[in-house]
């Protein structure tokens, strides 16, 4: 794809009407850090009620992302590594990423790059030095990801390495990463502002960040229906496939409180990274965004 279609394309975005009071006495940025879907939580009881929906939502979780978005979540997977563009030797990070669904779509375009070159001894041991970090704060995420992994053969993959983690406090030292993924993930956090700075303190200068999210559709005559599926119909496959209905009520909730595209670059923006922008996806119904830390 042309590097020039992939050039920052913001667009002003407005609200259903019909949502319109539940921002009306709370900014967007701050109402994030204490909603728990349409519902204002305290800001220590979130993260415990979010643990409780992916602990709940885990084995379901990859039959349910095939459910609810027809097998397109995979496509926008494979977009997301594509613009990440894996090399071999990198030190990733994929952060909410316990499933394993990206890290391994990383290793696969790692190895695949690895096989077209031509084998040498050095290519080996630079293939020994990549490590994929998959980091997540819920367990139960966690062991879905490596049975995954054991299912692909890859439980002796030295390459993967799975770390039980607060996107919001991460554990690893400052640049230390190449780049850093989280896909579905940031607009379950507490506070947005403090992920964001931990991913721009563990990357290196020249380091990537990229962030897969359900967002903001931009197409007006698309919405009225996303809206009925998103409120109507997601919660019903949610209640009939995994017998749980609240938990898809709240996933569709929070991606409403999510910020717009727009909002959301500028956050972005303001963690200190650099040459930030975002490609649509599916009209708006998710949005790649990507900044570099120089």
């Amino acid at each position: 794809i042309d590097s020039m279609s992939m050039a920052l394309r913001i667009f002003r975005t407005k609200l259903p009407t019909k949502l319109l009071p539940i921002f009306s006495s709370v900014s967007f940025l701050h109402s994030h850090a204490t909603s728990f879907g349409f519902k204002e939580v305290r800001e220590e009881e979130k993260s415990r009620m979010v643990s409780n929906v992916f602990t709940s939502v885990a084995s379901n979780y990859d039959l349910m992302n095939d459910i609810m978005s027809g097998g397109l979540h995979r496509l926008w997977k494979d977009r997301l590594v594509s613009k990440l563009n894996p090399f071999i030797g990198m030190k990733h990070l994929d952060v909410a990423g316990g499933t394993g669904d990206v890290a391994f779509r990383i290793l696969d375009t790692i190895n695949s790059v690895k096989n077209r070159a031509l084998q040498s001894t050095h290519e080996d041991d630079a293939q020994g030095e990549t490590q994929i970090f998959v980091c997540d704060i819920n367990p139960n995420m966690l062991n879905v990801g490596k049975e995954r992994a054991s299912g692909r053969g890859l439980e002796e993959e030295r390459s993967l390495i799975w770390v039980e983690g607060d996107a919001e406090a991460l554990s690893f030292s400052d640049e230390t990463m190449d780049s850093y993924t989280i896909a579905f993930g940031i607009r379950n956090v507490t506070h947005i502002e403090k992920v964001l700075a931990e991913a721009y303190r563990v990357l290196k200068r020249g380091g990537r960040f990229l962030c897969l999210e359900l967002s903001h559709v931009e197409v007006p005559v698309f919405k009225p229906l996303y809206d009925y599926y998103s409120f109507s119909v997601i919660p019903s496959i949610g209640q009939f496939v995994a017998g749980d209905r609240e938990s898809y009520q709240y996933l569709v909730e929070s991606i409403r409180r999510f910020p717009s595209q727009e909002k959301f670059a500028s956050l972005i923006a303001d963690a200190g990274f650099q040459k930030v922008e975002y490609e649509n996806l599916a009209g708006g119904v998710v949005a790649i965004h990507s900044g570099l830390k120089l």
